[in-house]
């Protein structure tokens, strides 16, 4: 059975209403693109949600998969007129072929070297260095496949920083990998808390399947105490909104590192922290950082 890919290009402005009037009218799914994507016109976008200066890209193509029986016309001309467009008419359909999704999508994560001694290694991979501490992983539906440069700034502050026995707390957990590398690098007590059940579910499995200890709960069950070490791998809002908590599971002497900040948001979120202990810029990469400092 093959499916039905339709593209074609739109304004900024009319592109995230007519995805939701393709998926309205029948669409399977429908996504934005940049349509100057790979040419000198590309334009990134590094925000966050709600941080975005503009409404997507200049220059939008977006791509819709249809059913392999479905009236392309009368869908696109369905969902035109239901934004009060004219109509859509250059547009092009090409046959996606049914595929063994799961192997196509596990094919996309390959073993991720961190360090001499550090490495990430998807769950249906062997290990490259049988010797190196292999974190392996299952994403599942959660965030942190060890490939984003925010994680990766995370983790090597880690292994610089963890201490054997010291407790550790990852606050917004996501796939549980900050944890489980602190826990494989020697930490004692370690926990991890996420607003997202799917994201705790997932980072007990990948626990269990590296051998650790942790305590992982969602905020309905909020970890208690104060910790020697406290990583958060999140975004610049909710590190502004969730300082005060943050910051009170850091034990006085210990270590508070933050990440999946953008270079131009790092002098914000060191003021707004600074109430609490001072921050500073530990590492850069690409346009992310990650800002540490010991609490008073």
């Amino acid at each position: 059975m093959s499916w039905q890919s339709v593209s074609f290009l739109t304004e900024a402005a009319s592109a995230e209403p007519l995805c939701d009037a393709l998926l309205e009218a029948g669409a399977l799914s429908a996504s934005i693109e940049d349509a100057d994507a790979g040419t000198p016109d590309e334009q990134p976008q590094f925000g966050e949600p709600g941080s975005v200066n503009s409404p997507g890209w200049k220059h939008s193509r977006i791509v819709a998969l249809l059913e392999p029986d479905a009236d392309v016309a009368g869908l696109l001309a369905a969902a035109a007129n239901e934004v009060g467009l004219a109509g859509i008419v250059d547009y092009t359909v090409e046959a996606v072929a049914e595929q063994n999704w799961v192997q196509l999508t596990q094919s996309q994560f390959d073993p991720i070297r961190v360090s001499q001694r550090l490495w990430i290694v998807p769950s249906w991979h062997e290990s490259p260095d049988p010797a190196a501490i292999n974190l392996i992983l299952d994403p599942g539906m959660a965030f942190g496949t060890g490939s984003h440069p925010t994680t990766r700034l995370c983790l090597e502050w880690l292994e610089r920083n963890v201490t054997a026995a010291c407790s550790v707390l990852d606050y917004g957990c996501g796939s549980g990998i900050l944890a489980i590398a602190a826990a494989r690098l020697g930490a004692g007590q370690v926990a991890g808390i996420d607003i997202d059940s799917q994201a705790v579910d997932a980072a007990r499995a990948n626990a269990e399947r590296n051998a650790v200890t942790a305590l992982f709960a969602d905020s309905d069950q909020p970890v208690a105490g104060e910790y020697d070490v406290v990583v958060a791998n999140i975004l610049s809002n909710p590190l502004r909104v969730l300082a005060p908590a943050i910051c009170a599971h850091v034990r006085p002497g210990g270590l508070l590192a933050l990440s999946g900040i953008l270079r131009e948001q790092a002098e914000e979120i060191i003021d707004i922290y600074a109430r609490w202990l001072p921050l500073e810029v530990a590492d850069v990469r690409e346009d992310w950082v990650c800002l540490a400092g010991r609490k008073p």
